[in-house]
């Protein structure tokens, strides 16, 4: 069984229920999540050895984040303990021309103020496959930033595959601070998975006759920014997610690969969204899992497609869908009959 080791903050997720605003809101839902907290959910549902790493308080709600994955089969023995913080966000989930909003509250967090003393990574990375990070982690702070170069370091060391979602958040970093870190981190990366505007924010590096406001893509652009990344960091492997945003409930969903400077892309679904949180976090999961386990570039582009697009039916932050649902969808059914 392939092992896969991923590292980040996992937040406790406040929400009012169904489309309900703030304003509105008499109670708040809690979950769990976050980018590759989501990614290890996803790779334990698909049968791999997903394990999560990061740092938790030893209080109760610390407890409660680890207790989440450990329901769903992720190996939490790495999460270190300590500190004073579970980062926090708050959801209020869009509907039609009204989208959503994310409110943050995560700083000084446990992770955040993790050392590089805190984790050994040859040990962590003992019979792995593979490591898999966001740009949100090192976003966190300057010693998430110095911890998550010193695991890749690490993973390049031991040969593993890193791969890594750009994950551009303008809420935790300035585009200059971003590229900055992000291009030394980006050396060490095997694939890289961006959506519409992360290289752009991060490296400056735009697709042509695209603007995501209005939900128009170019698919040339972006075989051309795919084609600058792999040039410009050496990665083995490129794949941009293609979002078009007709509302906050309906999107068109699809991705393209570039590697051995080849494109391929996906066909393209339909979404009317019951949770967009997580969605880009099931594409990246199910990427690993099919290049993991399969060999044509066109059956892991389709995979990885299906398996996000199946999250956005899910209500909360993980992707609870089999390998045998997203196959199902590959080979084409996607008619939402009852299965009996």
């Amino acid at each position: 069984m392939k092992r896969v080791i991923t590292f980040g903050e996992i937040m406790l997720r406040l929400a009012p229920h169904g489309y309900y605003r703030f304003s509105q809101a008499n109670d708040l839902e809690a979950t769990f999540g976050g980018g590759e907290a989501n990614v290890a959910v996803s790779l334990a549902n698909f049968g791999l050895n997903a394990s999560f790493v990061s740092k938790l308080p030893t209080h109760a709600i610390g407890q409660c984040a680890v207790n989440s994955l450990r329901a769903l089969g992720v190996d939490t023995t790495n999460i270190v303990r300590g500190g004073e913080r579970v980062g926090i966000y708050y959801l209020e989930k869009g509907a039609s021309q009204r989208p959503s909003q994310v409110i943050y509250d995560r700083t000084h967090s446990s992770i955040a103020e993790a050392t590089i003393a805190d984790f050994n990574w040859e040990n962590i990375f003992d019979d792995a496959d593979w490591f898999h990070f966001t740009g949100i982690t090192p976003a966190l702070s300057d010693s998430a930033a110095e911890i998550t170069l010193e695991a890749c370091k690490a993973a390049r060391k031991l040969g593993l595959t890193i791969s890594c979602d750009l994950n551009y958040r303008k809420k935790l970093w300035t585009s200059e601070k971003a590229g900055k870190v992000m291009g030394e981190i980006m050396k060490y990366v095997d694939v890289c998975i961006a959506n519409e505007e992360d290289a752009e924010k991060v490296f400056g590096i735009k697709a042509k006759d695209t603007d995501i406001t209005l939900g128009t893509l170019n698919q040339e652009g972006y075989m051309n920014v795919a084609k600058q990344l792999t040039e410009q960091f050496g990665c083995k492997a490129v794949s941009i997610t293609l979002r078009e945003s007709i509302s906050a409930s309906d999107n068109n969903w699809a991705a393209m690969l570039y590697t051995n400077g080849k494109s391929y892309f996906s066909k393209r679904y339909a979404l009317h969204i019951v949770d967009r949180v997580g969605g880009g976090d099931s594409f990246g999961a199910g990427l690993i899992y099919a290049m993991l386990n399969y060999k044509e570039p066109q059956d892991i582009i389709e995979f990885a497609v299906a398996a996000s697009c199946l999250k956005h039916s899910i209500e909360g932050d993980f992707n609870r869908v089999s390998v045998e649902e997203v196959e199902a969808l590959v080979n084409g059914d996607g008619s939402g009959r009852v299965q009996r």
